[in-house]
């Protein structure tokens, strides 16, 4: 995986590792990094994108607390398989969460409100 995948903007209020995290995060959901792929080493990212290793090991770590990448010792981190059943889950609250909606009468529009202020 190139860095170039990967872009910091030292103007955003949004710190870099939660830009590192944020990127690879979109990336294994929208499958641009797919199920098994070995991403690169902390140092190694960290290098080439002008960042301290333990800002990568942060990204990483959150990464990993999420399901989203596995370590496997000095093999290195890979894309998770969870990733996906991480997905089907989501979908499952989604679909639970408008039948919720539906049944107390609120507007789809509203609904959506209440989410992303709850995602905020």
């Amino acid at each position: 995986m190139p860095a170039a995948l990967i872009t910091i903007d030292t103007d955003s209020p949004q710190p870099p590792f939660e830009q590192v995290r944020s990127q690879l995060a979109r990336q294994i959901s929208d499958r641009t990094l797919a199920v098994g792929t070995r991403l690169p080493t902390v140092r190694g990212l960290a290098t080439d994108l002008g960042l301290a290793a333990n800002t990568v090991a942060r990204a990483y770590r959150e990464l990993e607390e999420a399901g989203l990448v596995e370590t496997r010792g000095r093999a290195g981190t890979f894309v998770s398989a969870l990733g996906s059943r991480s997905r089907v889950a989501l979908r499952q609250a989604a679909a639970e969460y408008a039948a919720t909606a539906h049944a107390l009468g609120i507007d789809p529009g509203e609904a959506l409100e209440a989410v992303r202020a709850a995602l905020h």
